[in-house]
């Protein structure tokens, strides 16, 4: 049997495994215009996806994952993504590609960059026809996306993340954004060979 290449994994490798928190700070509009300010705790998983190409020519690593995110003081579910990160192989771009179950879609392009620490950095725009985000027709009228930026800083197993998205919602433009630093957890679990 033929031994296969390992997967290069680029800047994504650091972040597979399980990462958690309890210091979440999320900021989200009020219907009467206010602002609600919620301390969460999540689970944030990343496994590896493997390797595809692109019309043979783009050649991209892919890690899955899925974030959990609930509010400290009741521990109701605020928030759910699942989606990948893409790195094309031999350059600095990264891809986001992610669903939130309330009618959203977004693919946010952007750059990763790696000195003492790794840096993940994208955003997409509305109506963008590289880095676009698609929403219901509810959330269309009612709540739409109309940017979001996203920054993750990983060093070790610490993981950093901002993200921002602002909305036009209640009839106002509201930059709802959330803040949180994870660990990763070990694995304790015994491995027979």
């Amino acid at each position: 049997m033929q031994e296969q290449d390992p997967i290069d994994y680029g800047p994504l490798a650091g972040l597979i495994g399980t990462w958690k928190g309890n210091k979440g700070k999320d900021k989200s509009p009020e219907a009467d215009g206010s602002t609600e300010l919620n301390d969460y705790f999540e689970t944030l998983v990343f496994i590896e996806a493997g390797e595809t190409s692109n019309a043979e020519e783009q050649a991209l690593s892919a890690v899955q994952y899925s974030q959990l995110v609930q509010r400290n003081s009741t521990g109701k579910i605020i928030h759910r993504e699942v989606g990948y990160w893409l790195w094309e192989q031999g350059t600095e771009n990264v891809i986001n590609s992610l669903t939130i179950p309330r009618g959203l879609s977004v693919l946010a392009g952007g750059k990763a960059t790696t000195k003492r620490s790794t840096v993940f950095e994208v955003e997409a725009r509305l109506n963008c026809p590289n880095w676009p985000i698609t929403e219901s027709a509810f959330l269309q009228s009612k709540a739409s996306t109309k940017s979001l930026q996203k920054k993750m800083t990983l060093l070790g197993d610490k993981l950093q993340y901002s993200q921002h998205m602002m909305l036009d919602i209640y009839g106002n433009e509201f930059n709802h954004n959330d803040h949180h630093r994870l660990i990763r957890e070990i694995d304790t679990s015994v491995k027979l060979d």
